[in-house]
């Protein structure tokens, strides 16, 4: 193994022993759950970024007459 790996079984060992095999997949889907949630609303946040109308970088106007600042 490389230490890379044997730093991932001492962890994993370390879970264990803290936590109990039976809390083990609780705990797994809890953190998915909360994995899909944070790439949801990330890809949200980028899409509400996207669709904002561009300001010119030099003088910080929009570029959107309409818009005030």
């Amino acid at each position: 193994m490389t230490a890379g790996g044997q730093q991932a079984l001492i962890i994993l060992l370390v879970v264990l022993v803290l936590f109990g095999a039976k809390r083990l997949p609780d705990l797994a889907r809890s953190m998915g759950s909360s994995i899909k949630e944070f790439r949801s609303a990330t890809k949200e946040a980028m899409d509400d970024a996207s669709d904002e109308p561009a300001k010119d970088e030099a003088t910080g106007a929009s570029s959107d007459p309409d818009q005030e600042r």
